[in-house]
């Protein structure tokens, strides 16, 4: 068993990118194997944010069945892993991430098609059975009323509101499905999703992920970002399709290298003695490239989620995920190991 002496304290940051999101289950599942790391808050995207919320699930779990806090941290270890399964056995299980575009031939939703129909003409009924799945798997209730608030991560889910193009950061009793949803609303496939009079889609154009919410929501300085969007493409890209998946990881990346870059900026201010550290956050940031590891699938592969890619995708985070807390474990609380150079325009 953990002391409280020896336990460190880690914030998590989860990208998003279709299935590509199986490979931060498995950088998770290897994360979890370890007793004395404690997560305080995660911040997710699109599969970001549901890999955030059925994790949380499980510590929520744990919290209701062990009054005491490590021992609820040490089940909810166990039930987070069993959850995170049994969302991604699922996602397996369906096949796609077009699930109820009612037209043949749906998988030319991804590419030609959807320059001319929206999901208002091709999925009126608006039918997503990951919904179901996820409402199956997670206790929203249990979730957003603990037992023990201490033994859940705080949880920052970020959805882009149509009207005003702001991110969106949905937190506390406010995490539902249908704010995971909205998380995850590709705009091309499923119509906006609507919370309290305003109107939601994916997360990835305002916060992919959302880094500031673990800046000022929690204590702990360290932050894990778990990338699965590629940042840099050593070949410059010809055909049409190659430049339609690089515009996009430029898109969906261009919020969180503009983070980096803010950070980076503070953290070089209090190195130099410029800024007052009472005043500002010396963050450590950490990073977990999975996007380099992905390259190979390309983007079209974020739409396809047969059982056998899931598993591949989590042996491949499982792998990560191990490698980081070899190399790096160490260094948490101590210094960053994320080199901004990497990030840097």
């Amino acid at each position: 068993m953990a002391s409280a002496s020896s336990q460190t304290v880690l914030n998590l940051a989860l990208q998003g990118g279709g299935s590509h999101g199986a490979l931060t289950w498995g950088v998770l599942d290897a994360l979890l194997e370890d007793d004395e790391l404690v997560l305080d808050g995660i911040s997710g995207t699109s599969a970001g944010a549901m890999n955030a919320v059925v994790l949380a699930h499980g510590f929520a779990q744990a919290a209701a069945q062990e009054s005491r806090v490590e021992d609820a941290r040490r089940l909810g270890r166990v039930l987070a892993r069993q959850a995170l399964a049994e969302l991604w056995e699922g996602v397996g299980s369906m096949g796609s991430l077009l699930w109820g575009v009612p037209l043949p031939g749906v998988q030319m939703i991804g590419g030609v098609l959807n320059q001319f129909l929206s999901p208002y003409q091709t999925n009126p009924l608006n039918i997503n059975p990951l919904r179901q799945l996820l409402m199956r798997v997670v206790d929203f209730e249990q979730l957003t009323h603990p037992a023990n608030q201490a033994v859940v991560p705080k949880l920052f889910i970020c959805a882009t509101n149509v009207r005003t193009g702001r991110g969106k950061i949905f937190s506390g009793e406010q995490v539902t499905a249908d704010a995971i949803m909205a998380s995850a609303c590709l705009p091309q496939l499923f119509k906006a999703v609507e919370i309290e009079g305003e109107h939601y889609w994916d997360g990835g154009f305002s916060g992919n992920p959302a880094l500031y919410p673990l800046i000022y929501g929690t204590e702990t300085r360290d932050i894990l970002l778990v990338q699965i969007n590629p940042r840099n493409s050593d070949e410059l890209p010809a055909t049409a399709s190659d430049i339609m998946d690089r515009m996009n990881e430029v898109t969906f990346n261009a919020s969180l290298l503009a983070e980096l870059r803010a950070i980076e900026f503070v953290v070089r201010m209090l190195e130099q003695k410029r800024l007052d550290p009472a005043l500002y956050k010396h963050m450590l940031m950490h990073s977990i490239d999975g996007g380099a590891v992905l390259k190979r699938f390309g983007a079209s592969s974020k739409i396809r989620a047969d059982m056998g890619m899931v598993r591949e995708m989590f042996a491949l985070g499982r792998e990560q995920g191990e490698r980081w807390l070899h190399d790096n474990r160490q260094h948490i609380g101590v210094r960053q190991t994320l080199s901004f150079n990497d990030n840097a325009g």
